[in-house]
């Protein structure tokens, strides 16, 4: 390989270290390396701590050989600058079997110990969709790399501010160990972010764990806390309210058809919440949980929603009638409200005017994501009132379902509404509609 070590030789020899390092950032690891063999300027400005920050490392369950050769060179790169790292994200994509979990239980606890020896700056971590409740993993497999993360976890503790295990699910008594591991210095943690979404397993009601409870009231500072609905209660919203009123800005809340969901929780509950901490915001996302009277039991009026997602995810059912939700539940957020989504099999019912009246009574809306059998002169109506400044979306994302095989004649009409109002379009949205046959 030539070398440019001269400056006479080549004008990235005038090139400064910070443009360098700014450069390599964006090369993935076979790339560094091969960056690094160029010249003794480039290689030392690649063991700049700058450059190995974050990291993120996959496990691929079939992998080619090129997939092999990334994880192994992204494992010998996060071991060799490991007393660099700040983020740390782990990947487990597809594992096929029992001999492979063992294998990434055995690897990943060599990482962890290595980092647990020479990292003191770990600010967050990442280890989603484990799926612990599958059969590839054997008992003591599991039992062996939960306990090894929760050692790792004890060990950063104190600097550690965001982790992220979603996917993990684990049983009540597991995942409650693993966040005890958080406060087990101080029985206090100051951890700013968590994500536990699908953290425990499905079907079981944490809502009713003394446990739980008693785990979620060890985090003082929670900023950016996202979970599922089976957690919640007036206890752990009560206990939200006590310890992290002063911090607590968002709440991400998922709620699954197979998860319970059932509970009763008071508005006043919420209202407290609310009120202790002025700059909280509730995002809910349900997965086929579209039935009014059970969004009417956890959609209540007294929640600071900003964000509402609802996924059919494609199944239809006839007592799931959304004209109900749409004029009479979610207007209770017309004056909160900032982002909309829905996916939906509504092949039983129209709901364009519906729809359109939901928007245009929100007057902060500025998201709208929309999968639905709408008719295509829906849009035409949407960007007339947006032209109009009816309403203030800035995105508009639409997949138009339609039964028809053939959609030529509605491509041309969608078409027409494009160049009617492009003007606006290009200028203040961002826009994309396409149309979807269902067949």
């Amino acid at each position: 390989m030539e070398d440019y070590g001269e400056p006479d030789e080549s004008s990235w020899a005038y090139l400064p270290d910070v443009c360098l390092r700014h450069i390599f950032h964006w090369l993935d690891n076979r790339d560094r390396s091969q960056a690094a063999l160029v010249c003794k300027k480039w290689n030392w400005a690649m063991h700049s701590g700058t450059l190995w920050r974050s990291r993120a490392i996959t496990f691929y369950g079939r992998p080619s050989r090129a997939y092999s050769l990334e994880t192994k060179s992204a494992l010998w790169y996060v071991k060799k600058y490991g007393k660099y790292l700040e983020h740390l994200e782990i990947k487990l994509s597809n594992p096929p079997n029992t001999t492979f979990t063992q294998k990434f239980q055995v690897t990943v606890r060599g990482l962890l110990s290595h980092l647990a020896k020479c990292n003191s700056r770990l600010l967050s971590l990442s280890i989603k969709c484990l799926e612990f409740d599958r059969w590839i993993w054997k008992n003591v497999v599991r039992a062996r790399f939960i306990k090894n993360l929760g050692t790792f976890l004890k060990r950063m503790s104190k600097q550690l501010d965001y982790l992220n295990l979603k996917g993990a699910r684990v049983t009540l008594e597991e995942g409650c160990e693993l966040l005890n591991s958080l406060s087990c210095l101080t029985n206090k943690s100051f951890i700013s972010e968590i994500s536990i979404e699908d953290f425990f397993c499905i079907n079981l009601p944490v809502y009713r764990s003394t446990l739980f409870h008693q785990t979620i009231s060890k985090f003082h500072s929670l900023v950016t806390l996202t979970l599922n609905y089976s957690c919640i209660s007036d206890e752990v919203l009560d206990i939200l309210q006590e310890h992290s009123a002063h911090s607590l800005c968002t709440l991400n809340i998922k709620c699954h058809v197979h998860d319970p969901h059932r509970q009763h929780v008071w508005g006043l509950s919420w209202a407290n919440l609310a009120k202790r901490a002025p700059r909280l915001n509730v995002n809910f996302l349900f997965e086929r949980v579209m039935k009014h009277d059970e969004l009417y039991r956890i959609l209540l009026a007294e929640i600071p929603v900003r964000s509402i997602s609802l996924r059919s995810c494609y199944f239809s059912h006839p007592d799931w009638i959304m004209r109900p939700t749409l004029t009479n539940l979610l207007p209770a957020y017309c004056h909160v409200l900032q982002e909309l989504t829905l996916e939906l099999n509504n092949v039983h019912e129209l709901l364009d005017d519906e729809l359109l009246q939901l928007i245009l009574s929100c007057k902060r809306l500025l998201f709208l994501k929309v999968w639905a059998y709408l008719s295509v002169t829906f849009m035409e109506t949407l960007l007339q009132n947006r032209a109009e400044r009816k309403c203030i979306l800035t995105t508009i994302k639409v997949r138009i379902y339609t039964r028809h095989q053939e959609t030529n004649e509605e491509n041309q009409l969608l078409g027409d509404i494009h160049r009617k109002f492009r003007y606006l379009i290009d200028s203040e949205l961002n826009y994309f509609v396409t149309i979807y046959p269902m067949v």
